[in-house]
């Protein structure tokens, strides 16, 4: 198999990518999904910092200690 390594402007990325069908963009949103927790694990394995930072969160989310977006919006109307 050879692979071809093309250099395309972002905004023509974007411009595709709002072109696809919606079963392409959940193909995509995959794909980039595992690429991002791939990309995370590394930096996990790299700086301690963002490791803790990013464990704290994960807890935080485990005990319910979050805002839905919905609760959040609610909140900012109610100030």
């Amino acid at each position: 198999m050879t692979i071809v390594r093309l250099s395309v402007p972002f905004e023509s990325l974007l411009e595709s990518v709002t072109n696809l069908s919606p079963r392409d963009k959940l193909r995509l949103w995959r794909v980039l999904n595992e690429q991002i927790a791939q990309w995370e694990e590394e930096i996990l394995e790299e700086d301690p910092l963002v490791r803790a930072e990013i464990q704290e969160a994960r807890e935080a989310y485990l005990r319910g200690d979050y805002l839905t977006l919905d609760e959040y919006i609610a909140r900012l109307q109610q100030a």
